[in-house]
């Protein structure tokens, strides 16, 4: 229990610290604390709500929403998060009601509203009305380099590669430090065969501030093509260093396979069930790097995780944990191919990727 007798402002400041370091468990804790003394405390529901969306907890999350809401119905912050929720939960027609409510009632000036509304949209695919949104914000806040850089993401997954150049362009005057704009020119420039451009935008992010494995992966492949390095060139070290980092960082789904295999290592005589043994291959490989290449020619490398993050990285949503990436990619092979590809695993979903020619592996013979 927190020390002496908090506020409820107290409360939803220190789960807001909480937050904003990412320590989620630590602020629904706080939420909750707080809600227990003050129920009808309207912005510990909104907190506990944006909380509940961090663990990726959509129907609690929504319920919590629908509390807030109850309180006060205008609520723009509360109606903004359900409106996330109700995306994360598939009702979408609802959802952009909400949102467009939320404009109404003259909150399209408020740039970190519109931000969220734009960026729930894009998360789920509606390129289209996050276009929209980011637009309306720019229009309001010209001056704001996330939302032009938004805005050129929007475009970039609406085909317009000129349109997105543009933006994420004009984002970096505003901002020189933007880095996942620039990180994001650098894969336009570089799917453009603009090799030099891009390797003079990747490297402008200091190698700390580099996040994105595919984008350090590139530098040191355009490293060696344009420069002639050889492995071992020390000035290739920070960059060959940042990719260990971020490939060994711990992973949700790593971590999940990791405590099954314990639970099952623990239980000597136990019987696996055939159909579950896919759930272990990956990790008996003892480390092994993978080559999985896409129609459009992109080779990605490393463990099936590893590959996994690096098409999710590409594709615009490094946000987003594995889990939702490959179900976002599983849907939409269903739609475009008509196949069901698992997505609860990284190497069930790649092998069957490949085994319906989504992916191509380049591994040679197991």
């Amino acid at each position: 229990m927190t020390e002496g007798f908090l506020s409820s402002e107290e409360y939803d400041e220190q789960a807001h610290r909480l937050y904003d370091v990412g320590d989620y468990d630590g602020a629904l804790e706080m939420l909750k604390e707080g809600l227990a003394l003050y129920p009808n405390a309207v912005e510990l529901c909104v907190g506990l709500g944006y909380a509940r969306l961090a663990r990726e907890e959509f129907a609690w999350a929504r319920r919590a929403f629908e509390r807030a809401m109850v309180l006060d119905p205008a609520h723009e912050d509360a109606m903004v998060g359900m409106g996330e929720a109700l995306l994360r939960l598939g009702h979408r027609i609802e959802a952009l009601r909400l949102f467009h409510r939320v404009e109404q009632m003259g909150f399209d000036d408020d740039i970190e509203l519109m931000l969220t509304m734009g960026r729930a949209l894009y998360r789920d695919g509606l390129y289209t009305q996050a276009r929209d949104v980011f637009g309306r914000a720019v229009a309001a806040r010209p001056d704001s380099a996330e939302a032009v850089a938004s805005l050129g993401y929007a475009l970039h997954r609406l085909g317009d590669d000129v349109g997105s150049g543009r933006q994420v362009r004009r984002a970096l005057r505003i901002d020189p430090d933007l880095h996942e704009a620039r990180i994001y020119l650098g894969h336009l420039l570089y799917d453009r065969g603009d090799w030099e451009g891009s390797l003079r935008e990747f490297e402008r992010v200091p190698p700390v501030e580099h996040w994105d494995a595919l984008a350090v992966w590139r530098i040191l492949e355009l490293k060696r093509a344009l420069w002639h390095m050889e492995s071992g060139d020390a000035r290739l070290a920070p960059w060959e260093d940042r990719l260990r980092a971020l490939e060994e960082l711990d992973d949700p789904i790593d971590r999940l396979l990791a405590e099954i295999e314990s639970e099952v290592a623990e239980k000597d005589g136990l019987a696996l069930d055939p159909s579950q043994l896919e759930l272990f291959s990956g990790r008996a490989e003892g480390g092994r790097e993978h080559r999985v290449r896409s129609p459009d020619g992109h080779v990605y490398r490393g463990s099936w995780s590893a590959i996994v993050r690096q098409m999710r990285d590409a594709a615009g949503f490094g946000h987003e944990p594995l889990s939702a990436f490959m179900r976002r990619m599983a849907e939409r092979w269903h739609e475009q191919s008509g196949v069901d590809v698992p997505f609860r695993d990284p190497e069930v979903f790649l092998r069957a990727a490949v085994e319906y020619r989504l992916m191509f592996l380049e591994d040679g013979p197991d």
